[in-house]
């Protein structure tokens, strides 16, 4: 197994999940499966994997066939898991795994167009359809598009951006990754940490395309509406605008939301917390982690138990 595929915080993961024999856990973005092996290897249980990329699913099959029938693939967003878990027969969850953002094996294939480090089609679509990332660069007027690029790619230079972007399409469309990745970096000045100019572009877009946020605020609700008491939540996320959702979610359903000020009066009793958290702060990769697995570097774990309250309603979700 190469570094570029190596489960981030794997050793934290297992710890946080602590998986049991003859439990069930759902690892809702499967990738090519390192947390999936990883859970099955310290346990007699079984582990039902999700992932929207049909590569995934399809590469996955020599894996589960060397589990003995202990791990069931299933493709599909992990947002939808209570309707893919039921049709496959299972109602209720002993831990749930989600590693968010874009798998190493996506972003090492130029064909599917994540990498802004290698050619290939301005793509970035993990479920292989719907509308591409070109089809957003070259459709977008200036002002949507700079928004996008600053609310989901957090670039302060947004506008910049947007403008350089128009300006090159009005000569010829932009239709591969390394063309947008060089408009970018010549719109942008040099980074002085070293992050490539083109980075918050290519993760906005990509948000965009797959609507990232959206499917994780749907697959946290599925989570605690599936986890029985007990039963745990183990998310791992890449940057701050999924990190931002999970500490908000895991916070309020812990009962921490903070009020809106310290002279405001405490609120009435409201709905009993469904859960209750491992860590009060995320967990990161140590240095020997990062040196090994670079990727890694971005890499916070957050991790919550069910409680034996009732999921909260749609209409109270963080």
């Amino acid at each position: 197994m190469t570094a570029a595929h190596i489960p981030v915080l794997a050793a934290e993961m297992l710890a946080a999940l602590d998986p049991r024999d003859g439990q069930t856990y759902l690892d809702g973005t499967f990738g090519r499966g390192g947390y999936s092996r990883a859970i099955l290897q310290a346990a007699d249980c079984a582990v039902c994997a999700v992932d929207c990329d049909p590569d995934a699913i399809a590469q996955g099959n020599t894996l589960a066939a060397s589990f003995d029938g202990r791990l069931t693939l299933l493709q599909g967003r992990f947002g939808t898991m209570i309707e893919l878990l039921r049709d496959a027969g299972i109602e209720r969850l002993d831990g749930v795994v989600l590693d968010l953002g874009v798998s190493s094996p996506q972003l090492d294939d130029a064909a599917r167009g994540f990498s802004f480090r290698q050619d290939g089609p301005l793509d970035m679509r993990m479920t292989r359809d719907g509308q591409t990332a070109a089809e957003i660069v070259n459709g977008l007027d200036e002002k949507p598009l700079a928004d996008l690029i600053r609310e989901l790619g957090e670039e302060r230079h947004a506008r910049r951006v947007a403008r350089a972007i128009v300006r090159a399409r009005d000569t010829s469309p932009i239709e591969s990754t390394l063309q947008l990745a060089q408009i970018v970096r010549d719109a942008l000045p040099h980074a002085k940490d070293g992050i490539d100019p083109a980075t918050r572009t290519f993760m906005a877009l990509r948000i965009h395309v797959n609507n990232e946020l959206g499917e994780l605020e749907r697959g946290l609700r599925a989570a605690e509406a599936m986890l029985q008491p007990g039963g745990r939540l183990v998310v791992i996320c890449f940057h701050s605008l999924e990190d931002r959702r999970v500490k908000n979610f895991l916070r309020s359903r812990s009962g921490g939301a903070p009020r809106v000020s310290r002279h405001m009066p405490l609120p009435e009793p409201g709905l009993a917390p469904s859960f209750s958290l491992i860590h009060r702060r995320g967990i990161t990769p140590g240095d020997t982690e990062i040196a090994a697995n670079p990727r890694a570097r971005s890499a916070r774990l957050r991790a919550a138990v069910r409680t034996e309250a009732p999921a909260w309603p749609l209409e109270d979700a963080a």
